[in-house]
Order: C-alpha cells, then structure tokens, then sequence
C-alpha cells in the first residue's frame, strides 16, 4: 500500500508508483502539518463527480482539494478558512463545486479559476448534506431544523422546509432519474414531493414490527427503485419506490449494532439496479453486501483504524474512505470483488517435512480487507418462527471430528491459522447466548473495573474496551470474577483475538474458567493450593532433584507454578507459540494444563538448576524465556501418558463441560463470605475514595481559587508597577522636556542678550545726544517722586489721625460704658440705702414699742425712784444713739462690700483689656493686688468687730425681752458707774479670729455703745482709699508717659497706639471707693 503525504503542497502526483491490479488500497493520502511531521489535518468529507474520476476533499482546516484518479493528479483548489460540512461536486457547470461550511453558509466555486461563484445564507444550523438534481440546476441543502432548496443558475432560494423542533430532518434529497424529492425525519416518516409543484405525493409505512428503527441513513440506487434506510438497530430495510412497499429487511451480523452510511456499489452491466449495498457500522468496517442472495461479499476498513465515512464513485470503480486517523484511503472495486468468485482454501493441505516449521500468519496479521462468504439472513415482515441464525462458516463436516481435528493437531503441531478460531469455537461448543450476553452487557460497567486503564494501561483504545466490556460481563456474571485480580490477565489474550466479537470472547473466557480453572476459587483471595500441589506432585514424581533444588531455595509452586496458570503462559510465550499451545489445551482433558505446567518448568531445568535466588525464580516465570514449544507440547503428552493415575489431575478436574444454551450455568465454586465481605470493602473503599475525591475536588477547587486570585493580585501587582513604570517614565520624559525648554530659554536669552547688546550697541550713539534730555527727565522724575512721597506721606499721616481719632471714639465709647455702669451702681446703692432705711424704721418701731412696754411696767411700780428712771432713760438713749450708729456703719458695710462685688465683677470684663497692655501693666496690676489684699484684711478685721458688736447687742436684747424675772434692784446696779450698765458693752468686744465665719444676719440692735478709748469712724477708711488711690493712678500715668516716650524713641509710634494703650485704664471717677474696687 502506497501512502503519499501531500503536506503543504498544492499540486503533485497521487501515487509515485502505478499500483498493480490486484491491489485493494490502491492509495493512502494523507496531510502532514507543516514543521509538525507527527501531526497531520484530518478529512473530512468526500465527494465525486458526475464522471467517478475525480472527487472533492475538505480538511478541517478549510483546504478543499481535487483529486483526479485518471490522471494521478491532485490540486488544491480553495482555502476557506473553515472546515467543511458537506461537498457536492455534479453540477451542470462541470468546474463548479458547492461547499457547506460551518458558519452555516454554502458557497459555489470554481475549481479552475478558484474564484467564488456564489454565497448563499439562509441556514441557523450546520448544513449536513447537499443533493444536488440529476440535471445539475438545482441543489438541496439539509440542517437539524430546515432544508431550502436553491436555484444553482440564479443562486436564489425557491422554497423552504422547516419543522418543529421536536421533529428534525434528517436528510433530504433528489430521486436519481426522477422530479421526486424523498424527506426524513427524526420521528421514521418518509415522504416523497413532487419538485415541480412540491405537492406530497406518497408516504413510506414504518415497519411496525419490532422496536423503533431510528433512521439514520439512506441510499438509493442508481436508477431510483431501491431505497435503503438503517439507523441504531442491526436492521437495513429495503423499500420499492415503484409500488412505496417496504420490500425487505436485512438483519445484519451481531457485531453491526448501529448503521453509520449506507453507499449502492453501481455496476456497469446493471443498468443502474446496484445490487450490491454497502453498510458502514458502528466499528468503523464496511460490510458489503449483495441485498438478492443477502451474502456478505467483502468487508473495507480495520478495527484499529476505522472508516469514518465513505463514498463510493458513480462508474462503481473506486471507494473512498475517510479514516479515523485523518487521512484517505482509495480502494478499488475490482479488486475487492475477485475474492467473490474465489473458491475457499482447502481446510486440509499436504506439506513435507521441512514446511512444518513455517510459520502460518494469524488472522491478526492481516490487512484491513476481509473476505468471507457469510450469508446474512432477511428477517420476515410478519412474525414467523425463524430458528437462529448460523454461519455456514461455523459448520464443521460430519467426518471431522474431535478426534480426527486431535491426529490432525499431533501430525502438524497446530491448526491452520486461517480456521483456528472455527476450530476453536468447535471445539469448545460455544452457545453463542446472544440474549444472555446482551442482558450482561446491558448492565453496564461494573464498578470493580472502572480503574481498569490505570491498572493495565494498553495502547489500543478498542482493546481497552473490549477487555473492559468482557471483564464486566464476567464480574456480572459471577460476583467472585469482580474480586479476582488475576482475571485480566488471564482474560486478556482471548480479548486481543476476539475483539471484534464480544460475545465470543466472553464465552470463551468462562468456558476457560469453567473447564480449565477447575477448583481455582476454593481458597479465594489464596492461590488455589490444592490445584498447586497436584502439580507439586506431577512435579516430584517426574524429577525429584529438581523439586528438591526449588525446594532448598524457598520456591514453592506459587512461585513457578501460579504464575503460569494465572496468565495461561501469555507472559512466558510468544503469540504463535501461545496459539500454537492452546490449540492443544483445547483438543485435550482440562488436566493438560496443568501437565504443560509441569513441562515447562521440567523443560527449563539447567537454567532453573543455576538460580539460587528467590528474586530469580520470580523473574524467570514472569518473561519469556528460549523454550522450543515444540518440546514442551511433546513432553506434556508425555506426562499426560505416564504419570500414574493416583497422581494424575484427571482424577481430579472433571471433564470438559461446554456452557449450556439459552442461559450460562450458575458459578458458585468459591466461599460466598469472603466475597461478599470483599465486595462490601470494596463498596465502603469506594463511598471513601468517592468521599475523598470530592474533598479532594474541593480543595483543588479551594487551591484553583486561591491560584486565581493569587494570580489577580499578581496581575494587579504587575499593573500597578508597570503604571508607576509608565509614571516614572513620563516623569523623566517631562524632566527631560523641562530641560530641553530650560535649555532653549537659556539660548533664547542668550540670543536675546547678543540682540540687546547690538541694539545698545547701534542706539549708542544716539543715547549720546539724549543724554541731557535724559537727565532733565531724571531730575523731572526725581521731583515727581518726591511729590508722589510727600503725598503718601501726608496720606499716612491722615490715616495716623483717623485712627488716633477712631481709638478716641472708642476709648469714649468706654467712658460712656463706664458711666453708665456707675450709674447703675448709684442706682443700685440707692436701693440699699431705701432698703436700710426701712429695716431702720422697722427696727425704731420695735424700740419704741419695747420702750412704751417699758415705761408702761415703770408705771406700774410706783415705789421706784425718779432717778432711777432718769438714768434708765438716758441710759436708753444712749443705747439708741449707740444702735443707730451700729446701723449706719453696717449699711455703709453692706454698701461698701456690694459697690466693692460689683467693681471686681467690672473689674473681670476690663482684666480683658488689660492683659493687652505691656509688661508695666502687669506688674502694675500685681501692686495694686497687694494693696487689695491689705484692704481685704483690714475689712475683715472691721467684720469681727461688728460680729463682736452683734453678739453683745443680742444679749442685750436677750436681758431686755425678760419679763417674767425683771428686778426692779438692777436700776440701781445699772446707775452705778463704777459698777457699769447691764447694756453697756465696753470692754466686751473682742477681735475674732481670721477663719471665723461672719454671722448671716446683721442687725443694728446688736451694736453696744463703744468706749470712748476705741475710736470708730466710717470715712476713715474711705478717706485713705481714696489717697492710696490717687497716688496710685498718678504712678500709673507716670509710667505709661515714661514707656511712650521710650517706644517712641525705639520706633516711630502713631499716636493712635498710644491714646490706644491709654485707653485701656479706666480714668478716675468721683466716686473714690468705686474707682478703687474696679482697679481691684
């Protein structure tokens, strides 16, 4: 098979070499990237032309290539950008093609100009198919929702399909050799239109027998008779569109469980009836099929690169198929169909001597292309009992049986390559349980065999499929096969040579484990040790010292026994050799097994014999190792016949037993407890590894966000840094601007200043005859600004007055404020004066009722002397007068302490202005605190001797108000000056202490007369504040008159801010005592 690798170029040679005539695959092309030899663009979609020489092909990368077979040439005609959806190359204008592309578009060009014809828009969907008519003028094109049909001369839409979305399209096309237009939908409805007037003309009946058919695709013979329609079912049914009758349905093999494309195979001596319908199935392989004898005649494609789409051309002489792998492979036709009419080879041939050592190719080895002569059974319409399908090919002849295939087996050392697995499936009468093994199936993966691909990772994709399928069938089967960890190796040989047919392998496998792995679960989860030391004992009767050898080096028989039978050798032989083995396993009693065992370790004895190391042996029983088969197969026969029968494992391993049909036998050989407690670990191991994933889901989602936002504050990190690298770098470039603008300032001075010293330079001469006129414009200048200075001057000196004038206003201001508040206080001393005044008549109207009382009581006692009432008269007299003056010096008190209250609360709004004056003020302020705090005694010492006074007059008042125990004796006593009146308080009056507390009330007739020898008069005090007074205010006049004239000999003072620093003493009142509380 040819491959050529188009790559990047646009023109070339299909095949560099003509292929030969019998040469299936006549080209392989494929389209390496460029710089990327590995990877390679994969096709898409296949078209050929009216003619079935040349064919369209789109890759996914929008390339649209034209390959001419009769000419072995290819082109690239169009790039568009875009992968393809759908081609069609047989329009009336032979060079021109349609290309649905993914942008929902289809678009006409030409393949020799390459220019583009036409766009055409119009579908929401991708565009899955394009039919074009017979007459190459019109065209449909089919989305999921809609199909429209265009006008290919004018390039119009002339009409349009759409459906529900519940219904969608399928496929819509044009009748070969007819105006009828066939549409199918989603739901298995086939109508056909007329394309003329567009009117429905029939519908196709769905099969009601069965289940649903699920039409996927359709195909339609050359001359427009036979429509074939397959979906998701093994079902092809045949319809006549000359009577609209479904004609008939093929039931496909059992591996066909869903119809990819269906293609008529045109053959030129048919006249267009194409009787030869190919299938492409779910595994990618063609399957044609001649639909009137309903054999199988060739099959195209291979399980490990299947075809993912096909075209067949027109003249029926090539098959393109589109790949999995991307690329095309060319098949020819003729070739394909000289297998047909081959007769099959001889089942038995003779051979000498010498050929019994060539190797036969399995089945495995080779290519794509298969023939057969597999006949595929119709399934009648009507419910007919029809017995099960059979393969001829599966039909052994009457004269060969079991023990002739055995003397054919010993003459040749194996079975023919080509018939091993028919021999195979003979031999072990397989029921072939289809309904059985499809309830298997249906089941799903089992949960034991999830992980499979991460315990034996195989390359093939298809292989770990199908291990995986047939390995839980097993599990579903029997719950011990879930458990078993062996059982893929074990299983996997037969999967690699029954991959195309599960359920072959899967019967093969349990016939293995039924038959040949008898007694093998009796010790679950152990290797079975009865199985070993049956073999142990074959092993010892045969070559004691050997066993003896194993023995000494610690090797038991699950060391070079257990690894063989667990793999069934696939470790320790080659393919043909393990083939080669087991067609003799299969021909035998299941104890051959074990004998060939025995052999292999007997036939590997010296190498054996010169291991000593456990680690060794281990290696040696898990690889292959160079053993002639030939001599281990001869020397097991010889065990099988001379081991004696007490020993034998035919005593022990039953007979072979085939599977049963319709149902497979129950497989109950193991200790249920220890499976099931292995399967609810394993459950539990599960729920725990399900719980753990999902934690560990969360903390990767925990860990993704805390990355994400990690990487969001290193982006915003890395953004503000680059933003103060552009500020900075904008700083430097306006640093550098604003030295380039310095820079030319300076030279624009500099060019200035040459400017200058040449103007001073042409204009000296001129300023030499201006130069008196300059000086009289001096001195003119001179004498403005002398007159502008002495205006200036006498405009500051107004201003000087205005505001000496304005601190006058002010400081009258303050003198009228301070007049006022003396009147208030005039005021406020009248009130008090009033206010005695009538305490005072208050008082005289007490004594002249207690005097009336008095002289009344005189009266009443004629006995008492004249002169003692004369003298108790003067002697209340005196004590009036003596009141009265005790009265009048506690007003003037009261009145002197209320205007001194009222001068210190005066003297709290004025401290204000005073704090502004300067130093002088201040110590001036502290001297006159002094003379306050002198005053302040002397009134306290005043206050105790009035408090003297009152506590001497309320005795008297006390001895006065005694009534009751008046002695008429004491006006005698009282007469007497040598012993002194009761009234009289003289000698009495004592200083109080300075922290006594005055009395609240004060009252006139507490005051005792006063002896002549303590002087007491009310201006005394008052005089005396006044001088101190005056004398003080004259200092301060002094000292405010020294500080002007000092300032004013510093700096030049305006007058206003010494009539300002004068205002801020009061001036002294007519009142002394007032000026003098509110300097205090």
């Amino acid at each position: 098979m040819q491959t050529t690798d188009i790559g990047a170029k646009e023109e070339g040679k299909i095949w560099q070499r003509k292929p030969a005539p019998s040469s299936v695959v006549v080209v392989s092309v494929i389209r390496s990237l460029a710089g990327h030899r590995s990877k390679t663009a994969r096709f898409l979609h296949v078209a050929f032309d009216v003619t079935g020489e040349s064919f369209l092909a789109g890759d996914h990368h929008g390339n649209i290539y034209v390959f001419d077979l009769s000419r072995n040439r290819f082109k690239l005609v169009q790039k568009t950008g875009q992968a393809c959806t759908a081609l069609a190359f047989g329009l009336r204008r032979t060079t021109e093609y349609l290309v649905a592309l993914a942008d929902y578009s289809i678009k006409c060009f030409d393949k020799d100009t390459k220019q583009l014809v036409s766009w055409m828009r119009g579908h929401d969907g991708a565009v899955s198919s394009i039919s074009v008519h017979g007459s190459g003028r019109y065209a449909i094109t089919t989305s999921a929702d809609t199909a429209q049909l265009w006008d290919l001369e004018t390039f119009q839409r002339k009409r349009k399909l759409s459906v529900q979305r519940a219904v969608g399209i399928q496929k819509v096309f044009f009748l070969p050799l007819s105006n009828t237009i066939l549409s199918c939908f989603s739901d298995d409805s086939i109508f056909a239109w007329d394309s003329d007037t567009l009117q429905c003309k029939h519908q196709l009946p769905v099969p009601e027998e069965g289940s649903r058919p699920r039409y996927r695709a359709f195909a339609v013979s050359r001359d427009g008779r036979l429509l074939a329609a397959g979906g998701r079912s093994s079902v092809v049914h045949l319809w006549c569109l000359d009577n609209w009758q479904l004609l008939k349905a093929v039931q496909m093999p059992p591996k066909v469980r869903t119809v990819r494309q269906l293609e008529f195979v045109s053959d030129s001596f048919d006249r267009g009836s194409s009787q030869i319908l190919g299938v492409l199935s779910q595994d990618g392989i063609v399957q044609f099929i001649n639909i009137q004898t309903l054999k199988l005649l060739f099959e195209v494609g291979s399980p490990h690169n299947g075809i993912t789409s096909v075209a067949i051309g027109p003249n029926g002489r090539h098959v393109v198929g589109v790949m999995e792998s991307g690329g095309l492979n060319v098949y020819s036709v003729q070739a394909l169909t000289q297998h047909v009419n081959k007769p099959p080879a001889p089942l038995v041939k003779v051979v000498t001597e010498s050929d019994r050592t060539a190797k036969v190719r399995s089945a495995a080895g080779r290519g794509p292309v298969r023939t057969s002569s597999h006949t595929v059974h119709p399934r009648s319409l009507r419910p007919l009992a029809v017995s099960a399908p059979e393969d001829k090919e599966n039909e052994l002849p009457d004269e060969l049986n079991k023990k002739r295939l055995q003397k054919l087996l010993k003459t040749f050392g194996e079975y023919p390559a080509k018939y091993r697995m028919f021999i195979w499936r003979s031999l072990l009468q397989l029921p072939e349980n289809f309904s059985a093994f499809s309830s298997l199936t249906d089941k799903g993966r089992h949960a034991a065999f999830v992980t499979l691909h991460q315990r034996y990772p195989i390359k093939s994709q298809r292989l770990q499929r199908g291990l995986q399928r047939v390995l839980s069938a097993l599990a579903h089967w029997s719950a011990i096969f879930g458990e078993t960890d062996y059982l893929p190796l074990l299983a996997f040989p037969f999967v690699k040579l029954f991959h195309n047919n599960p359920l072959i392998c899967f019967e093969v496998v349990a016939t293995v484990i039924v038959n040949w792995c008898q007694h093998w679960f009796e010790y679950f989860p152990n290797p079975p040790l009865n199985v070993l030391s049956v073999a142990e004992n074959v092993l010892a009767h045969h070559d004691k010292e050997l066993l003896q050898h194993l023995v000494n080096c610690g090797v038991t028989s699950q060391v070079y026994a257990w690894p063989l039978l667990e793999t069934l050798f696939s470790e320790a032989l080659t393919r043909d050799e393990w083939l080669k083995l087991f067609d003799n396993v299969f021909s035998n009693h299941p104890s051959f097994l074990l004998m060939a065992v025995v052999a292999y370790v007997t036939c590997s004895r010296a190498p054996l014999l010169l291991c000593t190391q456990r680690e060794d042996f281990e290696y040696f029983f898990h690889h292959r190792n160079n053993l002639d088969i030939d001599a281990l197969i001869k020397e097991t026969y010889r065990f099988m016949e001379s081991t004696p029968a007490e020993l034998h494992p035919r005593s022990t391993l039953d007979d072979f037993e085939p599977l049963t049909k319709g149902l497979y036998p129950v497989f109950n050989k193991y200790p249920t407890f220890i499976v099931e407690y292995y399967s609810q670990e394993r459950d539990r191991i599960r729920r725990e590894e399900a719980e753990y994933l999902r934690e560990r889901q969360q903390v990767q989602e925990l860990q993704a966000e805390a990355v994400r936002r990690q990487a969001e504050d290193e982006a915003w990190h890395v953004q503000q840094e680059l933003l103060r690298e552009a500020e900075e770098q904008r700083r430097r470039t306006l640093q550098e601007e604003e030295a380039r603008l310095t820079q030319q300032r300076v030279r624009l001075t500099a060019m200035k200043r040459e400017l200058k010293a040449k103007e001073l330079q042409l204009m000296d001469a001129t300023r030499r005859r201006f130069l008196q006129h300059q000086q009289e414009q001096k001195r003119a200048e001179l004498r403005r600004l002398d007159d502008e200075i002495r205006r200036k001057m006498s405009l500051r000196q107004e201003e000087t007055a205005a505001a000496v004038q304005e601190l006058e206003v002010r400081q009258m201001e303050l003198e009228a404020q301070r007049r006022l508040f003396e009147q208030e206080l005039a005021k406020e001393q009248d009130r008090v004066v009033h206010d005695i005044t009538g305490e005072m008549n208050v008082r005289h109207h007490l004594a002249e009722v207690s005097e009336l009382t008095f002289q009344q009581r005189l009266r009443a006692e004629p006995d008492l002397s004249l002169a003692t009432k004369k003298g108790l008269q003067e002697s209340l007299a005196k004590a009036g007068l003596q009141s009265q003056g005790a009265e009048w010096r506690a007003a003037a008190l009261e009145r002197m302490n209320r205007a001194e209250q009222e001068q210190e609360e005066h003297q709290q709004r004025l401290a204000a202005l005073s704090r502004e004056a300067c130093s002088s003020e201040h110590r001036l302020t502290c001297t006159m605190q002094q003379v306050e705090g002198m005053k302040w005694e002397e009134v306290v010492d005043r206050r105790v001797q009035l408090e003297a006074q009152r506590r001497v007059a309320a005795r008297r008042d006390a001895s006065r108000t005694e009534g009751e125990e008046w002695d008429p004796r004491c006006l005698v006593d009282c007469s007497n000056p040598e012993i002194g009146s009761p009234l009289s308080t003289s000698g009495r009056i004592q200083k109080p202490s300075p922290d006594r507390r005055e009395p609240d009330d004060i009252c006139l007739n507490t005051l005792s007369s006063l002896d002549e020898s303590v002087p007491f008069s009310l201006d005394r005090g008052r005089s005396e504040l006044d001088s101190q007074e005056r004398q003080l205010m004259q200092d301060i006049r002094d000292l405010r008159l020294k500080l002007a004239a000092r300032a004013k000999n510093a700096m030049p003072l305006s007058s206003a801010s010494v009539r300002a620093a004068q205002g801020t003493v009061p001036s002294v009142g007519q009142e002394p005592s007032r000026q003098c509380g509110l300097d205090l």
